[in-house]
Parts: structure tokens; C-alpha cells; sequence
């Protein structure tokens, strides 16, 4: 069992009314250790592979001990054998008590959770014997099927990179009363690469002037000024970057006003590289004078 506390002086919190609990199952190879990892950087004690027999004791502990932590994030899965046939047992006797739990089921396309493990090398929890790699993903998931069925929050993971697993998590679990600052994130890509799925502005910027044709710019991507002085001195960019700015001055307050936690803001171009990423970086640019609350993702700059 591996334990991680994000900070020795966490906030002092008793009563089980008080301790906001997460679980966080699925399928292996669904992404779990990103996202515990993701709630570990937002100040949650996290535990992986606990058993589940062990979680009433271990919050008992907890109320008891010195160290009282106010947010727990906890990994459970089919690697514990009596996880399946205990956990309904032991959630609805620690909620009986007042505990109050939220449930994360994170998944994935059969094909990706081969990929992921054959990547990784190593043994599927499932896959023995004669049984291959996906038939033991297969009976995983339909051995989840039930779990599934209860969970507070289904993510699936088959397209997330782990930037993207661990906004959607943050997301979910910081969602409370206290009034938050809406996120922006600011992303370039590649369309040959594929849409970013969780963008909710995507501008496609492939009819600007294309550096990838200048032979001493091709080597080049949006972050050097050469390339942002190629892409913008023509008058269609300037144009369009006028209205752009207008166009976001204008809608982003109606999503910050709407409670909106995270507004990502994608531009597109061939391959990711220039044009993309120059028109993200004035974006920015602009953005960051107006909120600190900001952040700048070049997705497949180096891809090409």
C-alpha cells in the first residue's frame, strides 16, 4: 500500500460530515494513478491499493489521531480480491455513519488499455493462465459493470493525455460552494493529430499564411518570432485576431457568470506546429492582463 501526504499540516478537520472522501476505480490501465497523483497536487492525503475491508478503520484512525486530514482520495480496484464482494457492505455501513463518499469510475476503449499495458509491460491482473491481455480487460470491465452502474462521475479516458485526466478530475472534485475563479486554459494542436475533446472554443486557423512553406521557418514553431511575424503580417490575421479578441472579451464573462470552472480556448492548424501556436501565444498573451487564472498548452508543437 503506498500512502502519500501532500503536507505535513493539514487542515484540522473532525466529524465524518466534514471529510470529503474520494474513490477512484475503474478497469487497470484507465488512468488512476494519474488522477490520484492529480489530487494529491490539490491537497487530498492518497492512499492507492487499500484494502476495502480497511476503510472503516482507517477513517477511525484518522478521528483518532493527531494528524487529522480533512480530504482523502483512495484507489481501489480489483487488485484487493474481496474489493468486489465487500464494497457495497462497507460504503453503506460508513455512510449509515455520516460519511459521505464520491465515487470516480474512470475508462477506456479495450484497444487503448492494450496499448497502455503492452507500453507499460506488465502483467494485466486478469491475464493468466491461457486467458490473453484482452480477454482479461474484457473481464475486468464486465466484472465493473456494477460498480460502474453506481458511480458519481464516469470519465472516459480513451482520448485524455494525462493534462487532460487530470483537469477533468479537478473539475469534478473541486466543485463546491466557495465561489472559484473560472480556469482558462489556452491550447494549440494539430488537426492531423486529432480535435482536442474537451475544447469548448476550437477555431481552426488553417486558412492563415503557413509558415511551413518558408523553408527558413519550417524548422521553426509559433514561439519564434520569425514565424509570429510571418503568421501576422498578413491582413487576414489581423483581421481575424481583431474579431477573435472582440468575440472572447464579449462570451468569456457570460461563462465565468454561468459558474463555469474551466474554459479552454483551442486553436487548430495542419500539424500543430506554427500557425496553431502562434495565434495561442497572442491569445495569451492578451488573456493574461485580463486573469491570473490562466494557463498555455502547446500540444503538438514537438510532434512534427
Amino acid at each position: 500500500m503506498n500512502q502519500k501526504i501532500r503536507n505535513s499540516d493539514i487542515a484540522i478537520s473532525r466529524g465524518a460530515g466534514k471529510i470529503k472522501i474520494v474513490i477512484i476505480t475503474g478497469p487497470s490501465g484507465s488512468g488512476k494513478s494519474t488522477a490520484i497523483r492529480a489530487l494529491e497536487d490539490a491537497g487530498y492525503f492518497c492512499v492507492d491499493n487499500l484494502p476495502v475491508m480497511l476503510l472503516p478503520k482507517f477513517l477511525e484512525l484518522r478521528s483518532e489521531s493527531s494528524l487529522e486530514i480533512s480530504r482523502i482520495a483512495f484507489v481501489m480496484d480489483l487488485r484487493e480480491e474481496a474489493f468486489l464482494s465487500e464494497y457495497q457492505n462497507v460504503l453503506f455501513r460508513l455512510r449509515s455513519e455520516g460519511y459521505e463518499f464520491d465515487i470516480i469510475f474512470l475508462d477506456a476503449s479495450d484497444d487503448v488499455l492494450v496499448r497502455r499495458y503492452s507500453q507499460t509491460r506488465r502483467q494485466h491482473p486478469l491475464a493468466t493462465g491461457e486467458k490473453t491481455l484482452l480477454e482479461g480487460i474484457r473481464t475486468e470491465k464486465k466484472t465493473l459493470k456494477g460498480l460502474k452502474g453506481v458511480a458519481d462521475k464516469v470519465i472516459d479516458t480513451t482520448t485524455y493525455n494525462p493534462h487532460e485526466l487530470r483537469k477533468v478530475v479537478f473539475s469534478h472534485v473541486l466543485k463546491s460552494g466557495v465561489k472559484r475563479s473560472m480556469q482558462i486554459q489556452v491550447l494549440s494542436f494539430g488537426y492531423k493529430y486529432g480535435i482536442p475533446h474537451d475544447a469548448d472554443l476550437v477555431f481552426d486557423v488553417r486558412f492563415l499564411p503557413n509558415p511551413h512553406f518558408v523553408p527558413e521557418l519550417r524548422r521553426l514553431d509559433g514561439r519564434d518570432s520569425a514565424v509570429r511575424n510571418y503568421v501576422f503580417k498578413s491582413a487576414e490575421t489581423g483581421t481575424f485576431f481583431k474579431k477573435l479578441l472582440d468575440f472572447l472579451d464579449y462570451l468569456i464573462p457570460f461563462y465565468s457568470k454561468e459558474g463555469k470552472s474551466y474554459l479552454t480556448i483551442a486553436f487548430g492548424c495542419t500539424g500543430g506546429k506554427h500557425r496553431s501556436v502562434a495565434i495561442g501565444g497572442m491569445t495569451y498573451e492578451y488573456l493574461v492582463k485580463k486573469t491570473e487564472y490562466i494557463s498555455l498548452i502547446h500540444r503538438d508543437v514537438a510532434l512534427e
